[in-house]
């Protein structure tokens, strides 16, 4: 058996997340985290409301503290694993989970990458949607007859086989939506976020986001990570330059998954709030072992399922 470990991005938070390790980590939680954001973790996450904790600058420092913190718990139980990745905002803790960030730093740059994002969207309102039940050609398609027509539409998230989000105008993902069938899209499904993440919307918080990394320490991994941009472990020179062209760039998750399985993995742990990436790994890699560590419940029963299927 061979594992690697996988962290959420945003639009798996919920209000009351993380009860059990804000007790537990208070070090990494508490006080010194709230000092980097600004605003109170354990406020935003345990009491909300809905419509707070959902802001890009909320829920990205907010989804990273908890997954990383659940990772610390669980890698006291579990072995290293052979590899590591996380969709979109989840890298970041994929990274520090690597030793490739510390984890202050990563939480500083992920509030500022939050923060200009959220601040990308609000200049220029844009949209997302997800095409379910095509494949990612038919999805390109689409896009590049919007384009054509003046309009502005982008693949932005390659999930899994037959699920594909798209990036654009609030005005292109409605077109998309209300031409679907004429394209041959099977379903096209709004989603309820801030702008148009990973497309070329979003190219003022990567000017932003270059700028962050100055007195940042980059160090190369205890184990490989995969970048969301090449969908192939990426290396300490080349981390920065791709970490800021990630938010402008496709999240190529189910290759990363794709890759991952041939370099010999069979088990995915999803690690943080929710079962977005299990999912994702479900459907991608088939037949592949697929654990969820949502809470600090669920460490014990992961390494026991882990040891079962050594």
């Amino acid at each position: 058996m061979t594992f690697a470990v996988l962290f959420p991005g945003q639009g798996s938070q919920f209000v009351g997340m993380g009860a059990d390790l804000f007790e537990a980590r208070p070090d990494l939680l508490g006080d010194a985290a709230d000092e980097v954001l600004g605003f109170s973790l354990r406020e935003v996450c345990l009491e909300g409301p809905e419509e707070r904790l959902t802001r890009t600058e909320h829920a990205q420092p907010a989804l990273f503290a908890l997954s990383y913190a659940l990772w610390e718990e669980l890698s006291k139980q579990f072995p290293p694993p052979a590899a590591a990745a996380g969709h979109s905002l989840g890298e970041y803790t994929a990274l520090v989970a690597a030793g490739m960030l510390s984890y202050r730093d990563a939480l500083s740059v992920v509030a500022e990458r939050g923060r200009a994002m959220a601040a990308a969207s609000d200049a220029n309102p844009s949209s997302m949607a997800a095409v379910i039940g095509v494949d990612l050609e038919a999805v390109e398609a689409a896009c590049s007859v919007r384009r054509s027509e003046g309009g502005s539409l982008w693949v932005a998230n390659i999930n899994a086989p037959g699920q594909v989000v798209v990036a654009g105008g609030v005005s292109d993902v409605e077109w998309l939506e209300e031409r679907a069938s004429d394209l041959g899209l099977r379903r096209v499904m709004g989603l309820a976020v801030a702008g148009a993440f990973h497309s070329p919307f979003m190219q003022p918080a990567s000017d932003r986001l270059s700028s962050v990394f100055d007195g940042v320490e980059i160090s190369d991994g205890r184990f490989p990570v995969y970048s969301n941009v090449t969908a192939r472990p990426v290396s300490s020179e080349d981390l920065v330059a791709t970490l800021v062209d990630q938010v402008v760039s496709p999240v190529r998750f189910a290759e990363t998954l794709d890759n991952m399985a041939a370099a010999g993995i069979d088990t995915f742990v999803h690690v943080g709030p929710g079962d977005v990436t299990a999912g994702l790994a479900r459907r991608t890699v088939r037949g592949s072992n697929v654990i969820t560590v949502s809470s600090l419940d669920d460490v014990e029963a992961a390494t026991e399922a882990l040891g079962s299927i050594s």
